[in-house]
């Protein structure tokens, strides 16, 4: 059986920016609360260069995921 759909490459290009943005928030949440514990609260530039360094590889597995699920229904339709 081939894979039909996208590749995974393609998946976690098109949901990067949306990865990125997300881990962007968490960092600047997670300084938030770090900042506490007398922490320093991230800018906004060092939050989203954080976030596009850590969204990369979560958005990669995420894509994985999603093509392993595109995989499994398009077996399951089969047969």
């Amino acid at each position: 059986m081939t894979p039909t759909g996208w590749p995974t490459g393609k998946i976690a290009l098109a949901l990067y920016p949306f990865g990125a943005g997300a881990a962007a928030v968490n960092v600047f949440f997670a300084s938030l609360i770090f900042s506490w514990l007398g922490g320093p609260v991230a800018t906004t530039p060092w939050s989203i260069g954080l976030g596009c360094a850590i969204g990369a590889p979560a958005t990669w597995y995420f894509a994985r995921h999603i093509r392993h699920l595109m995989d499994v229904a398009d077996k399951a339709q089969e047969g």
